[in-house]
């Protein structure tokens, strides 16, 4: 017979060994890693967009969106753009995205507050964790 002597885990004390086929082995651990991999969750980033002057109806429109995208369970990246001159109204849009934030409380938690990076001002909100 085609056995082998395989070292099944070497950190154990003392180290654990088999006597089985080795090719065996091999495709039975591919296989198991495989569906190990198939049942990790994949994080999906959606993001919105706002600018610092965004109207009130622009704003209830984006936040519906964003409701519905930590619903389903993807991690919300909201993001202030400013362009040219707009960047002196810094504080306008951290309020924004604050305001986001504690009206998207019941669906999601702050994973980052608003921090300016470059040109844009950038929160993500992670999903709750359904029940």
């Amino acid at each position: 017979q085609e056995l082998d002597l395989v070292e099944i885990s070497p950190k154990a004390k003392p180290p654990v060994c088999k006597i089985i086929d080795y090719k065996k082995f091999l495709y039975e651990q591919k296989k198991r890693e495989k569906a190990l991999k198939s049942k990790a969750t994949k994080v999906t980033i959606k993001e919105i967009r706002f600018g610092p002057q965004t109207d009130e109806h622009d704003y209830e429109f984006k936040k519906k969106h964003a409701i519905k995208f930590l619903q389903d369970g993807a991690k919300l990246k909201a993001f202030v753009f400013f362009k040219g001159r707009s960047i002196i109204f810094k504080e306008q849009g951290q309020i924004l995205l604050l305001k986001l934030a504690q009206e998207l409380e019941e669906y999601g938690k702050v994973e980052q507050l608003p921090k300016l990076e470059g040109k844009r001002m950038i929160m993500f909100i992670a999903p709750k964790k359904v029940k």
